[in-house]
């Protein structure tokens, strides 16, 4: 009796409780054996997914991170220098007449730049460990930024301690996003890596072609923002080789500054190759075009080739170029040229200026060279005839890698035969790969002998190679 009066007060109470904490009541529940029942789900896909991960790390044959590579890739079996690097060199323990290095002016011998370098060693020890900005800058440095601004005739110079990134870093430090920059297509690797600093809008244009280049620059003409005054707002730039390290070839220079006028482009010319060995003086292209260099917004060149030295340089006008002392990342964040490589650079100026016979002698010993080549059946050298880097292709082109092959025997025979000569190597990153050649790098201290010699040797080499 008093159960069912229990239960029927229960009744009684669940009839007054409202609609909404039934509902309420019985989803909690609901949701509490979902929860459950999941979990304990869970827990067997859990196992199940663990025993499938073990199982497949255990199948997994992971690529890897680099190709496979032939066991007779050069770089695992360098040539081996045992020398002074001159107009002679011992490679592999043969001694050959060196046509491999950009020592156009021979200075790497000079007896006057040891002693001066043997003195700044003396006084300055051997690096400078510190960045320009902070406790890098020796009086040498500023004393070599002076020199090459007056031996270019220019407001300002600036000094790198690397080549390579002086070109990278000045184009990265002027081209910005948004801005639209022409190139040449065979600029060399370290204008590539620039343009890839910048992330500028890049226009490649056919090598050395003006009407192409002007095809581009009128199609893009107006298309960018204007002010209120109907002005373009967009900055563009022009950026080439004065002589192309990967051809040989020398650019138009007085035509492209006529674009840049017409189209008002700010131009860049990199002179590390014709800085040193063209015009009567060895100023550069400018010198040899006879183009005033105020037309040019910058000049970039190498302190590693015809100065015989290390590190690199841009002149121009103050502006462009202590803006460079704040932006050029090269210039911020790496330790300052060594004082004794400045002080060899120093001297290397003052030998140019005070022998401007050198200069006439390496044009010289560029055409008998050059002419000689062209004599041959074996190669071509479509390459500017007073440049002092040629390139020899094949005439019967083939493969690419088959030619490269077929080249590197070539290089390989002439060392055997007392001649160092090269096939340059390319980066599978580069925007193009350039086809191989043997490229040749001609020096003033080359006599009609030594010239001879070099022609027969490549014409012996080559014939019994192919």
């Amino acid at each position: 009796m008093t159960t069912k009066l229990i239960f029927l007060e229960s009744i009684d109470i669940l009839g007054t409780i409202p609609n909404y904490h039934t509902l309420l009541f019985v989803f909690s529940i609901a949701s509490l054996i979902w929860f459950f029942i999941k979990k304990q789900s869970q827990s067997v896909n859990n196992q199940a997914t663990t025993d499938e991960c073990d199982r497949k790390l255990e199948e997994w044959r992971p690529e890897p991170l680099i190709s496979e590579i032939k066991k007779d890739h050069p770089s695992l079996t360098p040539k081996t220098i045992t020398s002074r690097v001159g107009k002679r060199i011992i490679v592999n323990e043969y001694d050959c007449l060196n046509l491999g290095t950009h020592n156009y002016l021979n200075l790497t011998e000079s007896a006057e730049i040891e002693q001066e370098a043997i003195r700044s060693i003396q006084k300055y020890g051997v690096g400078s460990c510190g960045p320009r900005g902070f406790y890098g800058t020796v009086d040498v440095h500023l004393r070599l930024e002076e020199r090459l601004a007056q031996f270019m005739k220019m407001e300002e110079a600036v000094v790198y301690s690397y080549g390579f990134t002086t070109i990278a870093s000045a184009i990265a430090a002027y081209c910005k996003r948004k801005d639209l920059v022409f190139v040449d297509e065979k600029v060399n690797f370290a204008i590539q890596k620039g343009l890839d600093a910048s992330r500028s809008n890049i226009k490649f244009f056919k090598h050395n072609d003006i009407d192409h280049l002007e095809q581009l620059l009128k199609a893009q003409s107006g298309l960018h923002k204007t002010n209120s005054q109907g002005v373009e707002t967009t900055r563009k730039f022009l950026i080439v080789e004065g002589i192309y390290m990967n051809t040989g070839t020398i650019c138009p220079l007085p035509e492209l500054v006529i674009l840049c006028r017409k189209y008002k482009l700010r131009i860049f010319v990199d002179e590390s190759i014709s800085f040193g060995t063209l015009g009567a003086t060895g100023r550069g292209i400018t010198e040899h075009f006879n183009v005033p260099r105020h037309e040019i917004d910058m000049i970039m060149g190498s302190l590693e080739h015809a100065i015989g030295s290390v590190g690199g340089f841009c002149v121009g006008s103050s502006f462009i170029v202590e803006h460079q002392r704040l932006s050029g990342l090269g210039y911020c964040f790496s330790a300052s040229l060594p004082p004794l490589l400045a002080t060899a650079a120093i001297i290397s100026l003052e030998i140019m200026d005070n022998k401007p016979q050198i200069f006439q002698i390496l044009k010289e010993n560029c055409h008998k060279f050059h002419r000689g080549i062209k004599e041959m059946d074996i190669f071509e050298c479509p390459s500017f005839a007073e440049s002092p880097v040629q390139h020899l292709y094949l005439k019967k082109q083939l493969d690419n890698e088959k030619e490269k092959e077929l080249l590197e025997a070539i290089s390989d025979k002439c060392i055997e035969n007392n001649l160092a000569v090269i096939v340059p190597v390319y980066l599978n990153v580069e925007r193009e790969q350039p086809r191989f050649s043997i490229r040749i790098c001609i020096s003033s201290s080359l006599n009609q002998n030594d010239i001879n010699f070099a022609l027969n040797i490549l014409n012996k080499c080559a014939n019994e190679v192919l």
